[in-house]
């Protein structure tokens, strides 16, 4: 897949993540009160929104529109979350290609991997040629999640704790008002890691591959949670629980799907995680007053 009109030029900024992620537009700020204001010319910092390209062995599998950045967690995440690969060492190399269209991440990753990636492709192609269709794509969208273990207890003082720190986490968001975050907590609700794009399951996806990098073998499943900056969406819980994490918290709410897949795969569901609330959808004894 690929753009069919090249992208004009940003003009680039530096982002407080150190990144080159926000692009200074030229827009006109309104400010008063009903028919009377001011019209004031501003440079506002918006945040970068590319064509990312998903290549295993040589083919093109997905393009994605996320933020140019942690694009190699990207790329591990989504592999892992979808079921594209097992383990992440089963991912050989990883090149990123930038041209103006967009960025090729460019991976090689085992061949029985591949050949399972290969086969799930062609089931995909419904019978009447519209892609998606019929009754085995929807199986393929709805696939039954894996269970959980049951290892992890935090407090509800732990989950608010995680939401104090959400905003202090969040560089690019500060900047441009304009991406979603997913972050990775330690017991205590301390936030240890986080990761940011313009789409909510690109972070999550960012997020799960920073912590199943190859140098990050002291990561573990039971030691921690997830929270999400944005809603929480069936396919938010089916990634969570494609990698054994036992509790996810949204900021937002959760859909009536995202429920019953966590309660099929034994997730702690939180929505509605703001300071001095939240409230929990699914097995719930994995969240006490205190510890």
């Amino acid at each position: 897949m690929a753009l069919s009109t090249p992208c004009p030029d940003p003009i680039m900024v530096e982002d407080k993540t150190g990144g080159r992620n926000a692009q200074t537009v030229a827009a006109e700020s309104w400010h008063g009160s009903g028919a009377d204001g001011v019209v004031v010319a501003v440079d506002d910092q918006v945040a970068r929104e590319v064509a990312v390209a998903l290549v295993y062995n040589g083919i093109s599998h997905v393009v994605m529109m996320a933020t140019p950045d942690d694009l190699e967690d990207f790329a591990l995440g989504f592999s892992l979350s979808e079921n594209i690969l097992a383990t992440a060492g089963e991912m050989y190399a990883l090149e990123l290609v930038a041209s103006d269209l967009g960025i090729e991440v460019v991976m090689t990753i085992s061949a029985e991997r591949f050949a399972a990636l290969k086969h799930r492709r062609r089931n995909l192609t419904g019978r009447t040629g519209c892609g998606l269709c019929g009754a085995e794509s929807l199986r393929e969208a709805i696939r039954p999640p894996p269970q959980v273990s049951e290892h992890v207890k935090i407090s509800a003082g732990a989950v608010q704790t995680a939401v104090a720190q959400l905003n202090d986490w969040q560089p690019l968001q500060a900047v441009t008002g304009a991406v979603h975050g997913a972050a990775w907590c330690n017991l205590n609700g301390s936030i240890q890691l986080l990761r940011e794009d313009v789409g909510r399951h690109n972070a999550l996806d960012k997020l799960l591959g920073a912590l199943h990098k190859k140098d990050s073998a002291g990561f573990t499943a039971t030691q921690g949670f997830v929270l999400i900056s944005s809603r929480a969406s069936y396919e938010m819980v089916a990634k969570t629980a494609a990698l054994g994490i036992e509790v996810l918290a949204a900021v937002s709410a959760p859909t009536t799907l995202a429920i019953q897949l966590a309660q099929r795969a034994g997730v702690t569901l939180i929505g509605f995680a703001r300071p001095g609330r939240h409230m929990l959808y699914s097995h719930a004894q994995r969240i006490v007053p205190a510890l």
